[in-house]
């Protein structure tokens, strides 16, 4: 039977919350970065100019290709060398961001070669501009077939963010072996931790899940 202490528990609660709210912060801002970034990334693979769209296909195989723990590293001890310093946090954030922004780009690939030619050839014909005509007829059309493929990258990268801990980031994972290398226990803040990425995991995908509900409806599609 093992030695549950729930006095040691609600001790160690508090700092595991805040730790909580530091992952989820680290998470948000990453996951803002790479949906911005991304679809960058996925338009400027469209563009006309050869070299422009090659050089952001490169880009993103180049990220997809290795692993993030390394441009974690790189991002924050490499940095500066190219005279970039920046704090365990914002290297934390910019590395995740950019990591999943290359996923990302795929999935936003795939929703706007989903959208049919008729919606281009239509959109010419009435003589709009290229950006209107992503932004107002194409990338509305192209929302629903992505929504499932972005929520999956959004629980991905929260269940990603253990691995800023190894620049210092004082993350769940990183709080969590703080307390148990301190106190010798680590059944319990392991314990704790794994309930909250299990809770917090099912509540995105419950959000995920009505969203997808009401973007299909919002547009007519069910």
């Amino acid at each position: 039977m093992f030695d549950w202490r729930w006095d040691f528990t609600w001790e160690i609660l508090p700092r595991l919350l805040v730790a909580t709210g530091n992952t989820l912060m680290a998470a948000g801002i990453g996951y803002v970065i790479a949906i911005f970034l991304g679809l960058a990334c996925a338009l400027a693979q469209r563009t006309p100019s050869m070299i422009f769209a090659m050089t952001a296909r490169e880009a993103v195989e180049f990220i997809r290709s290795t692993p993030l723990v390394l441009q974690i590293f790189f991002v924050f001890y490499a940095g500066p060398e190219f005279g970039v310093r920046l704090s365990p946090w914002v290297a934390g954030m910019i590395a995740i961001g950019l990591h999943y922004a290359a996923y990302l780009s795929e999935v936003y690939r795939g929703g706007l070669e989903s959208v049919p030619k008729g919606q281009w050839e239509a959109a010419t014909s009435l003589n709009l501009s290229t950006a209107r005509t992503y932004f107002r007829i194409i990338i509305p059309q192209a929302l629903p077939a992505s929504v499932a493929g972005m929520g999956n990258y959004m629980v991905g990268i929260f269940k990603d963010t253990p691995m800023l801990s190894v620049i210092g980031v004082a993350e769940l994972m990183h709080t969590a072996n703080a307390i148990g290398s301190q106190n010798y226990r680590y059944l319990e803040p392991y314990t704790i931790v794994g309930t909250i990425f299990l809770l917090i995991s099912l509540l995105s995908t419950a959000v995920i899940r009505s969203f997808d509900v009401w973007v299909h409806r919002k547009l007519g599609m069910n």
